[in-house]
């Protein structure tokens, strides 16, 4: 298989980054390091390359229907320049995957995650039927950037053409960055004030708007930051991971996202099986846990037990590098899901004592 390479992959090389595979990319997991490239996200700003994620414009005078027929939120309450958090279903209520929901005047857009880029747009394609709509992948053609940290807004006011602090959270607008065409949206994965911008996909634009953040980022101290430090900085605030939290074994009631899942809001793939999921009550739930030994913390697949007894699994866990301990999320059997719970985790055959505590873990 071809791996692909965004149109940053020399900027990344230039910078030294270490370059891995992900999602069929090569893509850089760090620069300066993972703890490193974290802090500075959470005190100042950080700048992700992250047009290995999927976008997918929904046309046609059934753009809507289909909308509402794959996704679990209800998109007809978005309006132009409007962002919704969402999910699609299997039938079974299993999830296909959690993805951004953009309203345009005249279509919508769909930001999905990498490594389900393919089976996704096969998906929404196989659910058109008669509905008389377009599915168009520009995932190829798109650049993305994430800019994100407290100082994110100040970098962006120098380089473009709106003001960006002015953006309410979920909300995008067109704009130019340094000259270019972009959309920016007030939206990321790390819990900080930030944005998200798209442009056409070439090296020399990349090279224009890149070059740009970091002069403008100079005086803040802006960093570029890998997909290491994005996978810390958002467990830190309790968001899911498809792959790891949810996949099409785990249902968005269990997963917390019962909030972006509107049952009332009319017929949707894999509603009836979880109007009975709601109906019968939930008998697992995914939950966060800390734990307080020294240099101990769990890892995808660890078990989660109680008076020896197997309750779960984690999905995800690292160390925090705000909390200084270890953290993670897992599912477990109800009723170990009440926050204070004393729980152990299964770490290098030893049972760790942790505690099931709420979203998100740190709190600003």
């Amino acid at each position: 298989m071809n791996v692909k390479k965004t149109a940053f992959n020399h900027i990344h090389k230039k910078l030294g980054a270490k370059i891995v595979e992900f999602a069929g990319y090569e893509m850089p997991i760090q620069y300066s390091g993972i703890i490193d490239e974290h802090m500075a996200v959470r005190n100042s700003a950080g700048l992700f390359d992250v047009s290995h994620m999927g976008e997918f414009e929904i046309r046609g005078v059934d753009a809507l229907k289909i909308v509402q027929k794959v996704t679990t939120n209800d998109a007809s309450k978005l309006f132009n320049g409007k962002v919704q958090y969402s999910a699609m279903c299997y039938p079974d209520g299993g999830i296909v995957d959690d993805l951004l929901v953009y309203r345009f005047d005249d279509h919508f857009m769909f930001v999905v995650n990498a490594a389900n880029l393919m089976k996704d747009f096969e998906w929404i394609n196989s659910q058109k039927g008669s509905l008389r709509t377009d599915i168009i992948n520009k995932s190829d053609e798109t650049s993305l950037l994430a800019l994100q940290g407290p100082n994110s807004a100040k970098i962006l006011q120098k380089i473009v053409s709106i003001d960006p602090a002015e953006m309410e959270y979920y909300t995008f607008a067109k704009c130019k960055i340094s000259g270019v065409d972009a959309i920016i949206s007030r939206t990321g994965y790390t819990g900080e004030l930030g944005f998200e911008i798209y442009f056409h996909a070439s090296p020399s634009l990349a090279d224009i708007v890149w070059n740009s953040i970091m002069d403008a980022g100079k005086e803040f101290s802006v960093k570029p930051i890998g997909l290491g430090a994005r996978d810390t900085l958002r467990l830190e605030y309790g968001f899911c991971l498809y792959g790891n939290d949810i996949d099409k074994t785990t249902n968005p009631l269990e997963a917390g996202l019962g909030w972006i899942t509107k049952l009332d809001k009319g017929d949707f793939i894999g509603r009836d099986v979880l109007l009975n999921v709601k109906k019968e009550g939930l008998k697992r739930k995914l939950v966060g846990f800390t734990i307080n030994e020294d240099k101990a913390f769990p890892r995808h697949g660890y078990e989660i037990k109680s008076n020896g007894k197997c309750i779960g699994h984690v999905t995800s866990g690292t160390f925090s590098p705000v909390l200084q301990k270890g953290i993670g999320m897992g599912y477990v059997n109800l009723p170990y899901d009440e926050a204070g719970t004393k729980i152990y985790v299964d770490i290098r055959k030893k049972q760790i004592e942790a505690q099931v505590v709420k979203f998100p873990f740190i709190k600003k």
